[in-house]
């Protein structure tokens, strides 16, 4: 056979080749397509229109859900409204008394098996905590600042009480002298039983005059501003005013504003 006729019939074989697997990779996509069609299909909603009973279910499961969603938010009102009415220390009054019922378990258990609660107590601390439970009791008198008059008044007679001293022989020599009438009754006046000595007396003027001098260095004088809008009778009241101005200033300004343009309701 020729040279050329043998390479035609190779050509021939070549393009039978590239035609049959190209049908063969025609014939796969078109399966694949029309599979993910059926697919597409299947997963497609009907758009045939639904039945009267269909319907009926879906408002009823609707119904249940608006239902379960209202008994839901109802029940997180009332406890956002039960959170709001605690007192500010509620976490702290909680966490408290958890504490102190667990020592009183561990103090019930420590009986029960003869050992020393203290000692227990004390094995379960850091060496943090000793020292700073230790530095916390150390601390007297802490200044926590101005709350009100009753604390203030009850802190001045801490400290004075803390500085008394008093004269125990003297104390014993009362006591021998006035026997059953030392200790004051309903019918003790507390005028001529006891006289109190000359350095006693001494001592506590002394006592008042530092007081004085250390009350006297508490008060400064304020600046006085002309300008400022007269609405005091006299000085105590101009006090009072700018403590209730401190306190209430904020939530009163629009009313004030109102009652001096005249156009409060």
């Amino acid at each position: 056979m020729p040279v050329e006729t043998e390479n035609q019939w190779k050509r021939a074989d070549n393009s039978v080749l590239l035609i049959s697997e190209r049908s063969r990779l025609q014939s796969s996509s078109r399966k694949r397509l029309s599979k993910m069609a059926s697919t597409d299909v299947a997963a497609r909603p009907s758009t045939s229109k639904p039945s009267a009973k269909d319907r009926i279910n879906r408002l009823r499961e609707l119904e249940l859900r608006m239902n379960e969603a209202r008994k839901l938010n109802h029940v997180e009102v009332v406890a956002e409204d039960e959170r709001k009415k605690r007192p500010a220390n509620f976490e702290a009054k909680r966490k408290r008394t958890e504490w102190e019922d667990e020592q009183e378990k561990l103090r019930e258990d420590c009986a029960k098996r003869g050992e020393d609660f203290d000692r227990v107590k004390v094995l379960d601390q850091g060496a943090d905590d000793v020292e700073r439970w230790e530095k916390k009791k150390k601390k007297k008198n802490p200044d926590n600042g101005f709350s009100d008059y009753e604390q203030a008044t009850h802190r001045q007679y801490s400290g004075l009480a803390k500085k008394l001293k008093p004269d125990m022989n003297e104390y014993g020599r009362q006591k021998d002298k006035l026997g059953e009438d030392f200790y004051a009754s309903s019918n003790t006046l507390g005028l001529h039983q006891q006289k109190s000595s000359d350095d006693a007396i001494n001592r506590m003027v002394d006592d008042l005059e530092k007081q004085i001098d250390k009350r006297t260095k508490y008060s400064r004088r304020r600046q006085f501003d002309d300008e400022a809008d007269i609405d005091y009778i006299n000085e105590r009241n101009m006090k009072f005013n700018k403590k209730l101005e401190r306190f209430y200033g904020d939530y009163t300004s629009e009313i004030k504003q109102n009652l001096e343009r005249g156009t409060a309701v």
